[in-house]
């Protein structure tokens, strides 16, 4: 469904002269410099797919979007959008796509939202049974009866993000390209958008995906993760495999009847590592790839009487931290 092929993106940025007259020399004696900002990044995305694309900030990932959507020409590699060339088959391309960028609205700032949505269903020649069919249903999903007649200017952030992702959905394309869709909104907000994008890819079967700094967006979302880095593709996988990859530890806090004391010889022939010792709870970090927690509650067995285990696998922004 999605094909980008060793795309690159390279920036001509013009050089400021220093000193005196410094306006008028650069006016008359322009120097540039280029600056990398996607390098050979190649990936496929099939049909139905929910895929996060994260980095740092300045990593490309907007870059790659924009690319991705026709926005922006690759400076070398090619992207191919079922098929077709975004920037060659621009017309036939944004009839498969909904893109949704979270800084910037595409919504007409001063008229009320149900004007805007006219504007686009009229840009995408929606007939109009099409359009009312479709308007109803996102009306539903996405709760729009309270914003419909508001001016885009008047709504908060999250009425916005949801009226965007509205406009996105009125010529029910395949493809979304999400960049940033949760920036900036409270948990409430958050959790309506990230059920609606999980409805769009497991029941209407939209190919998504998704640039974000929210972790929880990753993990509550995405089956599959790339990670770019300075322009660079730096992994393509699951989640699960990524935290293999950084092979953070896992821990376990056991609680035991009564006051645990570990024999102070056996400490360091362990396949597991004791943090701390509070009274009746242990903590101990282990690396899952390496020993499993029922080798761990075996060596702890004669230590005391066991109660309880709690096991807490690493948080994924550490795992990202980690890999960056």
């Amino acid at each position: 469904m999605i094909i980008a092929q060793n795309i690159s993106k390279t920036f001509r940025l013009p050089i400021a002269k220093e000193g005196r007259f410094k306006g008028i020399r650069t006016l008359f004696s322009r120097a540039y410099r280029e600056v990398p900002a996607v390098q050979d990044v190649s990936f496929s995305i099939d049909s139905g797919e929910f895929v996060g694309y994260i980095g740092p900030n300045g990593a490309g990932k907007s870059t790659t979007i924009k690319m991705l959507s026709g926005i922006l020409h690759p400076s070398s590699g090619e992207v191919l959008i079922d098929g077709a060339s975004p920037q060659r088959q621009r017309q036939q391309v944004v009839r498969q796509l909904g893109v949704v960028f979270g800084q910037r609205s595409q919504l007409w700032w001063d008229l009320p939202v149900r004007d805007s949505y006219d504007i686009l269903a009229s840009m995408y020649k929606l007939d109009a049974r099409s359009y009312s069919e479709q308007l109803a249903t996102l009306q539903k999903v996405l709760q729009l009866d309270e914003i419909l007649d508001v001016p885009v200017r008047k709504l908060s952030l999250g009425q916005r993000m949801r009226g965007d992702l509205a406009g996105a959905m009125l010529h029910n394309p395949p493809i979304l390209f999400l960049d940033e869709p949760t920036i900036g909104l409270d948990v409430v907000s958050k959790k309506q958008i990230r059920a609606y994008l999980k409805h769009l890819n497991t029941e209407w079967g939209k190919t998504i995906l998704l640039t974000t700094h929210d972790m929880d967006d990753i993990e509550q979302l995405c089956s599959r993760v790339i990670v770019i880095n300075r322009g660079e593709t730096i992994y393509d996988g699951n989640l699960e495999s990524l935290r293999e990859r950084i092979g953070l530890p896992s821990k376990i806090k056991l609680t035991f009847r009564n006051s645990v004391s570990p024999p102070a010889e056996k400490l360091t022939q362990l396949p597991f590592r004791v943090t701390a010792i509070q009274d009746n709870l242990l903590t101990i970090e282990c690396n899952r790839n390496e020993v499993t927690a029922m080798e761990v509650l075996r060596n702890v067995s004669d230590w005391g009487d066991l109660v309880d285990v709690f096991m807490e696998e690493p948080e994924f922004e550490d795992v990202i931290h980690r890999i960056y």
